[in-house]
């Protein structure tokens, strides 16, 4: 009764918040796609009771009812009514705090295996409605689809179509940034002079984050990267993935993203993580 289960990442294309809803959150409209980096995430029933033991291979990740893993499990044990003892690993490859959704991909999926464990008590739709309860972008992991609209706070999710497995680097340098703060600062945020905010037209659709605006100004670094990816060799796009801190730039081909990557550890320094790799078609 374990299941080894693939958790990839994402990006953003697009985040553009439309304004501030009654219930405290934003309104948004949004294109997450999915990219060739992943979790491994480990599920096994142990039996009956109710104790759920997780482990990470990173330190500093809770491993309390926290994080997002536990968190799921046990919305999904209350929607279903059932009590069970599990064992979660997280073998982590992408970032914490990094606008790549990496506990929210951890979530889905560990929903999808308890799921599958218990024999499928829960059908597709059902499963989205507990997602949504979770995280925003953890309905958008449970689809088989690389490529998803997301709306409302970004639950509401849609397949989209997907461009194919486009070259991409993603950096995200050593500091995260905390989601809600991002969102918090964004009404009274103000466009840096001389950084590019405007739509970046592409096959994919305009690039666009509304979230760079609160971000950039605290953050100085990234509004500096970012006009750096924008003037590699090949670049097709450069901006940042939802809250941050990662900034990815989409390639015309692998030779491009690669020699980007490398020049990249140069300017950012060792301290970041950096990877050329491609959406997932």
């Amino acid at each position: 009764m374990k299941l080894k289960l693939s958790s990839p990442a994402k990006i953003n294309l697009w985040l553009r918040i439309l304004g501030r809803r009654q219930d405290g959150f934003h309104e948004v409209e949004t294109r997450l796609h999915k990219v060739a980096v992943e979790d491994v995430v480990e599920l096994e029933l142990t039996g009956p009771g109710e104790d759920v033991t997780l482990t990470c291979t990173v330190p500093g990740i809770p491993l309390d009812d926290s994080n997002l893993a536990i968190r799921a499990l046990r919305a999904f044990e209350a929607r279903t009514g059932s009590r069970h003892s599990w064992r979660i690993h997280l073998e982590k490859r992408i970032p914490s705090g990094a606008g790549l959704g990496g506990g929210s991909g951890n979530a889905a999926v560990i929903l999808q295996g308890a799921n599958q464990l218990l024999g499928s008590p829960l059908g597709i739709d059902e499963l989205l409605e507990v997602a949504a309860g979770i995280g925003a972008d953890v309905p958008f992991f449970l689809l088989e689809t690389s490529a998803a609209d997301g709306s409302g706070r970004g639950e509401q999710v849609a397949p989209a179509p997907s461009p194919g497995p486009v070259p991409v680097l993603l950096i995200k340098p050593a500091f995260p940034v905390p989601t809600p703060w991002a969102y918090g600062r964004w009404m009274g945020s103000r466009e840096l002079p001389g950084v590019m905010y405007a739509l970046q037209p592409g096959p994919w659709g305009a690039l666009q984050n509304s979230l760079e605006r609160p971000v950039f100004e605290k953050f100085r670094l990234l509004p500096a990267l970012k006009t750096w990816l924008l003037e590699r060799p090949g670049v097709l796009g450069a901006l940042m993935s939802g809250s941050g801190s990662t900034l990815f730039a989409l390639f015309e081909s692998s030779d491009a993203c690669e020699t980007a990557a490398g020049e990249a550890r140069e300017w950012v320094g060792e301290t970041a993580w950096i990877r050329a790799t491609n959406l997932l078609g």
